[in-house]
């Protein structure tokens, strides 16, 4: 069996796992007043494990290569693949988790979104620029002024 389908597998796994728990444990819990509203705190769960199965099983199926086998992932190559864009992208992670906090929401994810996008290939900063701007901005409104779940904008010092 390919490593993709390996992948599958263990996801598939893990997905099943994380659905039982958000179908069957985590609305036991919940207080009385809450088991009347339309969204309670375990539907994304829900709607995420069955989404993961589905995509397990169209993987395990082979139904997303269609006819072709172009892009099979080589075991025996592995060392032939960008590992360095991945690590570096792992290591931006790590460091944007880090600097949520001091540096605010608006600068980490402006940043993080440009130096990624510099990392994976892209040079075009007349296209960077922006798209990070308004993808950070609208994220943050949604997340601040509609969810009204407070996000720190600016950094520490600024006070905010």
């Amino acid at each position: 069996m390919a490593l993709d389908r390996w992948i599958a597998l263990f996801l598939l796994g893990i997905c099943i796992v994380y659905g039982y728990t958000a179908w069957f444990t985590m609305d036991e819990s919940l207080a009385p007043f809450m088991r009347r509203n339309p969204i309670w705190p375990s539907t994304f769960p829900k709607v995420l494990s069955v989404l993961g199965i589905v995509a397990s099983f169209t993987i395990l199926a082979g139904l997303e290569k269609g006819d072709e086998q172009i892009g099979d992932i080589d075991h025996r190559r592995l060392m032939d693949y960008f590992w360095g864009q991945a690590l570096l992208l792992l290591g931006l992670m790590v460091v944007y988790a880090l600097c949520l906090r001091p540096l605010g929401f608006l600068f980490s994810t402006m940043a993080f979104l440009v130096i990624g996008s510099f990392i994976l290939g892209e040079r075009k900063w007349h296209v960077m620029i922006p798209v990070a701007l308004i993808a950070t901005g609208s994220v943050w409104y949604l997340v601040q002024e509609v969810l009204g779940i407070f996000l720190r904008p600016l950094p520490v010092f600024m006070g905010v």
